[in-house]
């Protein structure tokens, strides 16, 4: 029995040498086109974050590669694409947007399978790549409060609280009308509140913007004493400020982000050479000591407190690409 399981694991394993040596070989010729095409582009639709740009620089200097980075919203980054479509002048290599934009592009078939990559055995199953998309990162969203303008005492706990006579008037919010954290924090707390919840979150007469970054400055600077929903990892760039997040005691709207390949990438070498690299375990630190946990294989031991705080905060839940026009409509129908 011994001999025979033996002669099955050399069998195997001499059948797997040959394919192992072919992808390692495409893999080779792939790098080297990838250097020919000298440059790739990024589209992010996670403003403002450090993470992704922190792993572009890192990428260009390991590489010799370019990356041109291009932020905006999750529905300008839609509508950017789809205008260079119909073009007939794509300039985005890959795309860094959340999974419910990034599979609803897809389903409008306007992503390329990403195909093979030497890191993909180090996403988790349960985080499997899609075939058009790479499931990588997760943001979570809970409060924001000033910290002069709000006894400790005072603060909300949970989503509730923010429904409490005192808070009319003095809540900023993402717009929950538009793509982005306050899209994914109305569709969760609707699913998970009922629509009674939102009819009183708007009579609280919320000021919406949709200037992230600058929405926590003006908290801290105390123009509002609460804002909602706040990306919970930019917290950690916030210290020193008076404002302290909160982490909801019903739990955190999250989403992932994902890596995707638009279709007709002018560099599509260099695009697969990328998301290869977001996928290596230097690029998954960088994430983790941000507070976002990622679809990678990897130990966290070392991260700080309020990373770690952060990275496993209770979750609420997350959105549902298959309804995100309905609820956008309807968000639009009870904050008008």
């Amino acid at each position: 029995m011994r001999r025979l399981l033996l002669g099955c694991l050399v069998a195997a394993l001499l059948a797997a040498a040959p394919a192992a040596a072919q992808s390692d070989a495409a893999w080779a010729k792939l790098v080297a086109a990838a250097k020919q095409e000298g440059r790739v582009t990024l589209y992010s639709a996670s403003v403002g974050t450090p993470e992704h740009v922190t792993i572009s620089k890192a990428f260009e200097a390991k590489t010799g590669i370019k990356v041109d980075v291009l932020e905006g919203r999750a529905s300008e980054i839609r509508e950017r694409l789809r205008t260079e479509k119909a073009a007939g002048r794509p300039t985005c290599d890959v795309m860094w947007n959340g999974t419910t934009s990034t599979s609803l592009e897809d389903a409008d078939g306007m992503l390329e399978p990403i195909g093979w990559l030497p890191r993909l055995s180090a996403i988790k199953p349960e985080f499997a790549a899609k075939g058009s998309y790479i499931p990588l990162s997760m943001t979570p969203y809970g409060m924001l409060i000033n910290t002069q303008m709000v006894k400790p005492e005072e603060a909300p706990k949970s989503w509730h609280d923010l429904l409490a006579p005192k808070w009319k008037g003095k809540i900023l919010s993402d717009d929950v009308r538009a793509l982005g954290g306050g899209a994914v924090f109305f569709m969760v707390t609707y699913d998970h509140f009922g629509r009674e919840f939102h009819e009183k979150l708007a009579t609280q007469q919320l000021m919406f913007s949709r200037s992230l970054q600058e929405n926590q400055r003006r908290t801290a600077r105390g123009e509002y004493p609460v804002y909602i929903p706040l990306t919970l990892p930019d917290s950690l760039r916030l210290k020193g400020l008076p404002v302290k997040a909160i982490l909801p005691e019903e739990g955190s709207p999250y989403i992932f982000f994902a890596l995707s390949v638009p279709k007709g990438a002018p560099h599509p070498n260099a695009a697969r050479m990328l998301i290869n690299y977001f996928l290596e375990e230097e690029s998954r630190r960088v994430f983790v000591a941000g507070g976002r946990p990622t679809s990678v294989v990897g130990e966290n031991s070392g991260i700080a407190p309020d990373a770690r705080a952060i990275a496993e905060t209770k979750l609420l839940g997350t959105t549902d690409g298959t309804r995100q026009e309905q609820m956008l409509k309807l968000a639009t129908e009870i904050y008008k």
